[in-house]
């Protein structure tokens, strides 16, 4: 199934990161039918692959480009495999799937809140969640550290130049204010400072159009209230 998921998102940047067979306490939708999941698989991307693919399949001229390709090829493959997406910034109801990536693979929550995972760092996305009626055979997850609890100097926590990021909260509009400001420029066109002064996963880092794209998504996003 994974291989099949994988063959049919080539030349997308997409790929399988993992699956896990859901419990109640997952919230993970019924199906269309009426039934339970038994089994969920997360569709995501990592560094610059899909931003290039992205850019040059794309429509750009259609609202919320990315969020519109994106879903056209989870649709499409899907339906090759018979399954059931959940797409995360569909709703409300918003599905959990940053806890369900927990349960599907080595990652884990990082002192600014963006979910680390030890080969690709901070540049990665979870984009769906295919959910199955039957319950199939998973690969093992492979176990690794917290990349952060041996990160002594945590540059992440010392380099915002407005304290946006605070234990268990992200203030959103103060960093919205500031990147639109004259003195965020640098982080308007080149991205997030904290982020990009994470040392993990340093070769998936997203170009600098890859990075103004998704800092005018998130302005954007916090002018429609989702950062309060």
């Amino acid at each position: 199934m994974i291989d099949q998921l994988n063959n049919h998102l080539t030349d997308t940047g997409l790929f399988v990161r993992g699956g896990f067979h859901p419990h109640i306490d997952d919230q993970v939708p019924t199906l269309p039918d009426g039934n339970s999941a038994k089994t969920v698989i997360l569709i995501g991307n990592a560094g610059t692959e899909l931003w290039h693919e992205f850019k040059k399949q794309a429509d750009l001229s259609v609202p919320h480009p990315l969020d519109s390709w994106v879903r056209s090829k989870i649709k499409k493959a899907s339906q090759l495999v018979g399954a059931f997406p959940v797409l995360p910034n569909e709703g409300p109801p918003f599905v959990p799937i940053q806890e369900w990536a927990t349960r599907a693979e080595p990652v884990f929550r990082s002192p600014i809140g963006i979910m680390i995972h030890p080969v690709f760092g901070l540049w990665h996305v979870y984009r769906a969640a295919l959910l199955f009626s039957e319950k199939t055979d998973l690969p093992k997850i492979v176990t690794a550290e917290h990349p952060c609890k041996t990160c002594v100097k945590r540059p992440c926590l010392s380099v915002c130049p407005v304290d946006a990021f605070l234990p268990d909260q992200f203030e959103a509009n103060k960093c919205a204010s500031h990147v639109k400001s004259a003195r965020g420029s640098h982080c308007r066109e080149r991205g997030c400072l904290a982020r990009r002064a994470c040392p993990v996963g340093r070769k998936y880092l997203y170009d600098m159009p890859q990075q103004a794209f998704h800092t005018e998504a998130m302005l954007r996003a916090v002018e429609k209230g989702f950062g309060n």
